[in-house]
């Protein structure tokens, strides 16, 4: 693969992302967004569709045509000190008087916590005969974004593992520049879980090309899945399949699978593209029609903040846009080990 794509340079820089490498400008959290990118045309594959012509021909399991990687990065369990107010006033405001009840003991009762939800999002895709991969932060209470102890949630862990689920790493703040954090935090889970994990995403996007890489790699992990624009949805580099990345500096492939995530919830709403629920579905599907036209694998990142209301059915529609599909729809654990066996 890596051969063909040299012979056409543009390409191959897009690739590797060569733009990223000694970086003069990043945003607030030394990330490289799209709008810093040469490349703007990120909704189209470039670098899959040659590789396609040239010979790529990926498969997967019970001859389904392209895949869905689903993800959900668990940022926050215990909804903040306002949502109680703010949450019974919205509630009010919509005359749901069981809720308005409900949401001021929230922090404290765990059936009627929203984000305490994971066996509430597992039941929604075993019924579209999906599976997902959770990654959770083991942060240390002086951390940034601290919000939960992660051997509180040793039961929950191990349900979702258990029941086939994934659990991976979602790295703090630093872990994407620090390999003594990354080993720490890997170490912690793996404890709490009671296995080995293999995945790995970092909190807020934060990655370094090609530094994380090799970091993730010497610490054990076999796959990423943070490889995407925070600002826009598409491909960041050109790719809708999993790759081995390659590193310019040492001209040697590193030894662990991306997952490119092509699809976040935040990147489509609010915080960035700021598109109504009719356009951020429009351009959804085109984006999931795009990878099955290259019999690739899109990955969707889903928040469980986000599996509420209107959020929660914009979710579902993807499941059941992607079911109807016929497309293999899993965790980034299952795609990774398809991957390495199979390419």
């Amino acid at each position: 693969m890596y051969e063909k794509l040299k012979e056409n340079t543009e390409l191959w820089d897009l690739f590797t992302k060569k733009e990223e490498y000694n970086l003069t400008f990043s945003d607030q959290y030394n990330r490289f967004p799209y709008y810093l990118s040469r490349h703007k045309n990120i909704f189209e594959p470039r670098v899959s569709k040659f590789l396609i012509a040239n010979g790529l021909q990926p498969e997967y399991p019970d001859e389904k045509k392209f895949a869905v990687c689903l993800t959900h990065d668990i940022d926050m369990v215990y909804p903040d000190k306002l949502y109680p107010i703010l949450g019974s006033l919205k509630a009010l405001a919509r005359r749901d008087l069981t809720e308005a009840m409900k949401t001021p003991f929230c922090r404290v009762n765990r059936k009627w916590n929203p984000y305490w939800n994971f066996k509430e999002i597992m039941k929604l895709e075993a019924k579209y005969d999906a599976k997902s991969s959770f990654y959770f932060l083991v942060l240390n209470p002086e951390e940034t974004d601290f919000n939960y102890n992660i051997r509180g949630l040793e039961s929950e862990l191990g349900f979702i593992s258990d029941s086939g689920w994934e659990v991976g790493l979602h790295g703090g703040h630093e872990s994407y520049n620090s390999l003594e954090d990354l080993k720490e935090k890997k170490s912690r889970l793996e404890e709490v879980l009671g296995k080995r994990i293999i995945g790995y995403r970092n909190h807020f996007l934060r990655f370094r090309v090609p530094n994380t890489w090799e970091l993730l790699s010497k610490a054990g992990f076999k796959y990423d899945t943070t490889f995407g624009y925070p600002d826009c949805a598409g491909f960041r580099n050109g790719m809708c399949h999993p790759f081995k990345p390659f590193n310019l500096n040492t001209g040697q492939q590193i030894d662990i699978v991306e997952i490119p995530l092509v699809i976040m919830d935040r990147s489509l709403f609010r915080d960035y593209m700021r598109l109504d629920f009719k356009k951020a579905w429009k351009f959804t599907k085109n984006l999931i029609d795009t990878v099955e036209q290259y019999n690739g694998i899109i990955t969707i990142l889903w928040h469980n903040t986000y599996m509420q209301g209107e959020n929660l059915k914009f979710y579902e529609e993807i499941l059941n846009y992607c079911s109807r599909k016929s497309a293999w729809i899993t965790s980034g654990e299952e795609v990774c080990n398809w991957w390495n066996k199979n390419s």
